[in-house]
């Protein structure tokens, strides 16, 4: 797979789930305790020395374990991963949620980016081809121990009330042939203060109005949960808007 022996992939894969568990750098100690990975701690370390000089381990200031890059996420995401289904009562939960607003669109991508956030429990923003902004559950982020850093929260809040930011956002999704667009730190951000926040984008598109709608969190969100949710809910905005000529 890729560049990756399979014993490599398993052991990224267990650092991935732990880190997203533990939100702490991991050691090949932790790995070698808690995971049945079949090798010696020597090899786990030997290991994670190959995955950081391939690019899917970095070191942080704080710690002399190893978190998974904004590369090792894509390819779990990418290669990995099982996206878990939405079950039909789930679905209609979403349906029913925002079904009253339906007929204008201002008050239909209110109430979905209210639903978004209370459902997945993340940041959710939605923004059109007009420049609009819409977004709720901020309150959401700090319950993440990434957005205790003052610094990150008063950036990202600011970009909340910066269309510009989102229209470029957008426009980048225009560009990709894919259903789904996941943001994973600094790189995506084009900007350092994100390093540790990761998004994800459906777009939606009706007869008048296209825009996308997403959630904003740590990079340690579940990504098997969240990409199926925002996949469902920017797909269902797209045939309201299409069936009220919006």
């Amino acid at each position: 797979m890729e560049d990756l022996t399979q014993r490599q992939v398993d052991i990224l894969k267990v650092i991935i789930k732990e880190y997203s568990e533990s939100g702490i750098a991991v050691g090949s100690e932790v790995l070698e305790k808690k995971y049945k990975l079949g090798v010696s701690p020597a090899t786990i370390r030997n290991e994670m020395v190959e995955l950081a000089k391939k690019g899917y381990l970095k070191k942080t200031h704080f710690s002399s374990g190893r978190i998974p890059s904004a590369k090792a996420l894509r390819f779990y995401i990418n290669h990995l991963m099982k996206q878990k289904e939405l079950s039909t009562t789930d679905e209609v939960s979403y349906k029913n949620s925002i079904w009253d607003e339906r007929k204008e669109a201002h008050r239909l991508l209110s109430q979905a980016t209210k639903v978004l956030s209370q459902k997945t429990g993340l940041l959710s923003v939605a923004t059109t081809n007009f420049g609009d902004v819409y977004y709720s559950g901020v309150a959401n982020l700090l319950n993440q121990p990434e957005f205790f850093d003052i610094n990150l929260s008063r950036n990202l809040f600011i970009r909340l009330d910066e269309a510009n930011f989102w229209e470029r956002i957008l426009h980048d999704f225009d560009k990709l042939d894919e259903e789904v667009m996941c943001m994973l730190g600094e790189e995506d951000f084009h900007d350092p203060i994100f390093d540790t926040c990761a998004s994800i984008w459906g777009e939606f598109e009706g007869s008048k109005i296209k825009g996308m709608m997403g959630v904003v969190g740590s990079k340690r969100m579940y990504y098997d949960e969240i990409i199926p949710q925002v996949k469902y809910f920017s797909n269902l905005i797209s045939e309201i808007f299409k069936e009220q000529g919006l």
